[in-house]
């Protein structure tokens, strides 16, 4: 099955229009006509070669929401004209200890919706900068979202699991203290979300420009680091950090923040390595420094029926396909609240 797509040829060449085809339906797999598709900060290393081992041709998208188009004759979980979405992960290996506990993102062999080794043509995956998908029903989510929130619901796949997921790890909720370092794609997600479970959250900017905007999303209180006195009022009484900036920092800065016991997790993953914080601050309150990555299928589930009662969608611009290099360009400049949606009807 030959389909439209938008990816390139190599690292140094921007995305276009290309043609990639599609395994036929087999009697496990879901066919998905893809409606929206959202633009992860990933993507662009990914498709750039800035990460090691992309493989070419690159078809980036890992935030798919569509609907179905036909199923396998042994699918019984979703049917034609089913609203549903697939995220970061299309296989895995589905027998060793992660899989079995539905912690598919961390099994070795994990298969990634893009650029991962796959006996379909070319060899590697191709992801959701296309029209259609073919995947195994049991990477396919469903999506209860009203539909006209589709678009806003394709982040959730990957920033919204992201952040998800360590909130709930480390029980984010009623009582706690929760601070989300980053206002963007990620942090606005998680300052959403852990609002929602009840926690008090503050959110972290270097721009007093956001501070405003942070409180619309649901922060309680607003830090902007850079300010001396405004993070020496907060020592020591943090239950969790959720860190999602993706540039190396100084981390001590915000250990400190910590509460006896407390933890920082590290979700958002930068190029070269953050320094190295100093030991002190961990061993004498007992804090941890840990990271997440996305989450299991069935967590991912749980996430999207969260969002769906609580009215939770990402906050996204709308791009036609042909406009991912601008997008592209905006995005590394930090010009987007809070993340942009390709809409695959304009391929």
């Amino acid at each position: 099955m030959v389909i439209k797509a938008y990816g390139t040829p190599a690292g140094h060449k921007p995305l276009e229009p290309m043609d990639i085809t599609r395994r036929a339906v087999g009697a496990h797999d879901v066919q998905i006509e893809i409606l929206f598709c959202g633009i992860c900060h990933s993507d662009l290393h990914q498709v750039r070669g800035e990460w090691a081992g992309t493989l070419y041709p690159c078809v980036p998208g890992h935030e798919i929401v569509g609907r179905v188009a036909a199923v396998g004759g042994h699918v019984t979980g979703h049917k034609p004209g089913d609203l549903v979405g697939v995220g970061c992960i299309v296989d895995s290996c589905q027998h060793c200890a992660e899989c079995d506990d539905g912690l598919e993102n961390y099994c070795d062999g994990m298969i990634g919706t893009y650029n991962a080794p796959t006996q379909d043509e070319p060899g590697h995956t191709l992801g959701g900068y296309s029209q259609e998908v073919v995947v195994h029903e049991r990477y396919v989510l469903k999506i209860t979202h009203p539909e006209d929130q589709l678009a806003a619901v394709a982040p959730l796949l990957c920033a919204g699991i992201t952040t998800y997921s360590p909130l709930r790890h480390w029980g984010a909720g009623p009582g706690k203290k929760v601070g989300v370092v980053g206002i963007g794609g990620l942090g606005h997600m998680g300052i959403k979300l852990a609002h929602a479970m009840g926690a008090h959250v503050v959110a972290f900017t270097t721009s007093e420009s956001k501070r405003a905007d942070a409180k619309a999303l649901g922060a309680d209180e607003v830090v902007v680091s850079r300010n001396p006195g405004e993070m020496a009022a907060h020592l020591k009484s943090f239950d969790l950090i959720l860190n999602t900036v993706a540039a190396p920092h100084n981390l001590d800065v915000f250990l400190t923040l910590l509460k006896r016991d407390g933890t920082m997790t590290l979700v958002g993953a930068p190029a070269t390595p953050h320094p190295s914080p100093n030991v002190f601050n961990f061993i004498m309150k007992r804090r941890s420094l840990a990271g997440s990555m996305i989450g299991g299928i069935p967590e991912t589930q749980e996430m999207l029926d969260f969002c769906a009662r609580h009215g939770i969608t990402a906050d996204i611009e709308m791009i036609r396909a042909d406009e991912i290099e601008l997008a592209y360009a905006r995005m590394l400049k930090g010009e987007v609240k809070y993340r942009f949606v390709m809409d695959l009807a304009t391929m």
